[in-house]
């Protein structure tokens, strides 16, 4: 390649250059905008105090009888098809992986003899209401901490309501809902 190849190719680069910053500097002139002092936009926003209290006697109060009517058997039959690759549901059924749950509604916590819980639910001594089942649905590890119930939790109100229900219906003695 010699010389003159070379300063043409030169002079092409140092032309898109010159014909970008000159394009730049045109377009400044011709579309002025002046700028803030400060960068950024100016929201508005009512500040509003709340003081959030919460003790292991109010872990999220939740009306259980509006969170009841959302559920539906049948779709809490499909979403138990989650649970049932650790628990039985049949009357009868053998523990797996997690307790048979035939009878949990109003059963007390930890209580089947054939199988073993962890300490925290062992020593836990509520019963399985409504209320108890729903939060322990939301996140088992959460609401019982040291459970080894492993499963992160059902987040919609109508998987949880449509659980519950179901669990209620196979029992021997369904409790009446609210």
């Amino acid at each position: 390649m010699d010389s003159f190849e070379i300063n043409k190719i030169v002079a092409a680069i140092l032309m898109v250059a010159l014909l970008v910053i000159g394009i730049g500097k045109l377009s400044d002139v011709i579309f002025h905008v002046e700028k803030p002092e400060t960068p950024g936009y100016s929201v508005d926003v009512e500040e509003v105090a709340t003081i959030l209290k919460t003790d292991e006697k109010t872990k999220d109060k939740v009306d259980i009888a509006s969170l009841m009517a959302m559920g539906d058997v049948m779709h809490g039959e499909k979403v138990f098809k989650k649970c049932a690759a650790c628990h039985s549901i049949i009357k009868g059924g053998k523990n797996a992986i997690g307790p048979a749950l035939y009878n949990v509604v109003g059963r007390k916590v930890g209580v089947i003899e054939d199988y073993k819980y962890s300490k925290a639910l062992a020593a836990y001594g509520k019963e399985w209401t409504l209320e108890e089942l729903n939060g322990f649905l939301i996140k088992p590890a959460k609401w019982i901490k040291g459970t080894k119930m492993a499963y992160a939790g059902l987040r919609k109100e109508k998987d949880r309501a449509s659980v519950i229900k179901y669990l209620n219906q196979n029992s021997d003695s369904p409790i009446p809902l609210p």
